[in-house]
């Protein structure tokens, strides 16, 4: 008995160390700053003949920092990936504002579309990709929020509005309660 379990801790001690070469089923050698970052968003969808699945990099992108957007397209019948131009177009994401800018039209790469985007400022924003395939164009809007989200946004804007304008009304009232008790008040001791 003993000897077989010294002959085990023998065994663990003398046996080599394991090294990790690779990290998630990758080689260690392909990642970079952002490959274990997980998505600020990943979505799958279905539109016309296509299956898309769309990804935004890093996971919450700040004004001035490089990011990506990933795109696949496959067909739904057959799995086909799609191989033409997709354009990435992008929009502040304002109720009245249609400018459209360019990011820049991707061929695929391993079958993804890449686009690569940096923002100057914080906000929120759409990002349209675009292809044509058959004869029929294809358009797939997301929402993408660059910096921290604003702690006022139009709805809880219009929620703080309404609760002034309940209180002010309130108050009003109010006051006006007082001052009507204070006149009967006076009245009925002149009287």
């Amino acid at each position: 008995m003993k000897t077989g379990f010294c002959l085990v801790v023998l065994m663990v001690v003398c046996s080599a160390p394991a090294h990790a070469h690779h990290v998630l089923g990758r080689p260690s050698y392909s990642l970079n700053e952002d490959s274990t970052t997980p998505p600020s968003m990943q979505v799958e969808t279905q539109i016309g003949d296509y299956y898309v699945t769309y990804m935004v990099f890093p996971a919450f992108p700040s004004p001035n920092q490089p990011g990506r957007v990933n795109l696949y397209a496959s067909r739904i019948d057959n799995g086909a990936p799609f191989d033409g131009e997709v354009a990435f177009k992008v929009r502040d994401d304002s109720l009245f504002n249609d400018d459209e800018e360019l990011l820049g039209v991707q061929l695929p790469d391993d079958n993804v579309f890449r686009q690569g985007f940096e923002f100057r400022e914080a906000g929120n924003f759409i990002v349209r990709a675009e292809f044509e395939a058959g004869g029929e164009p294809y358009r797939i809007d997301f929402p993408l929020q660059i910096g921290e989200p604003a702690r006022w946004g139009p709805l809880g804007l219009t929620v703080a509005a309404i609760m002034l304008a309940l209180i002010t009304v309130n108050l009003v009232q109010r006051k006006r309660l007082v001052s009507d008790k204070i006149r009967s008040g006076r009245q009925d001791r002149a009287g």
